[in-house]
């Protein structure tokens, strides 16, 4: 169980996130006992790399400020050999989104991307008809083009969806369950971003770590839906985290 080791492990997780989702990804962060930063200046964001486990890139409220930082750190973990995730929220939204994202991957080494359908089609380069940052609607084998973007930048990619998918290029998994209401609360994606920067801070197979982050993300939501109101479910997504992380049947 990820969670549970993520707690045992407290790695910190340096995270240049966006702004809408600073609080509910440190507050989701803490809640399976990891400790979060979330420092975005150019300046800091060398050094704040070098002490954490874990890099987290997620583009969801670009700024040329935001986007220095995050080449800067991108840079130095790779320098260090810690793990980095990339988060292309909305990349296929703007012209401005998709360049810095395929300079991201140009540039930076990233141990997982995790993204939506749409934001996957944006990386590979399908039309796509995505609506802002939501994932949208479009046709391709979601399948054969995870694999390809994983082969391509060498890399585990996991997507998002009804079922979610991840590999590493070569072996593939399923992960079913969860709950719609995921969808209509803002940070969960983003905050599974930073979960999954955790996971892979840990010992052992980084795609068994991811894919089990996945399947206990699923039964979060699950647990969290129990609530008649959305405003509920969000709070119970730290509830059902906090549960699962320390051992706890949900």
């Amino acid at each position: 169980m990820s969670l549970f080791k993520i707690r045992q492990k407290n790695p910190l997780i340096h995270c240049i996130t966006n702004d809408v989702v600073t609080n509910f990804t440190a507050n989701g962060l803490l809640a399976i006992g990891a400790s979060p930063v979330m420092s975005d200046e150019p300046l800091d964001v060398e050094d704040m790399t070098s002490i954490a486990n874990a890099l987290l890139i997620n583009i969801g409220t670009l700024n040329k400020h935001s986007v220095e930082a995050m080449f800067l750190a991108g840079k130095k973990a790779n320098k260090l050999n810690i793990p980095v995730v990339l988060d292309p929220v909305g990349a296929g939204a703007t012209k401005y989104r998709k360049e810095v994202t395929e300079n991201l991957l140009k540039e930076i080494k990233f141990d997982l991307i995790r993204c939506n359908a749409g934001e996957l089609a944006a990386i590979s380069g399908i039309q796509w008809q995505a609506k802002g940052v939501d994932s949208g609607e479009g046709e391709m084998d979601i399948l054969s083009v995870t694999k390809e973007v994983a082969k391509k930048y060498k890399t585990i990619v996991a997507v998002s969806g009804k079922e979610d998918i991840v590999t590493d290029g070569e072996k593939a998994d399923f992960v079913s369950g969860g709950h719609e209401w995921m969808t209509q609360v803002t940070g969960t994606g983003c905050l599974l971003s930073a979960i999954c920067a955790g996971a892979l801070s840990l010992e052992g197979d980084s795609f068994e770590n991811i894919l089990n982050v996945l399947m206990d993300y699923k039964k979060v939501a699950e647990f969290a839906s129990k609530e008649k109101y959305l405003g509920s479910f969000q709070v119970e997504i730290l509830n059902g985290l906090h549960q699962i992380s320390r051992g706890e049947a949900i």
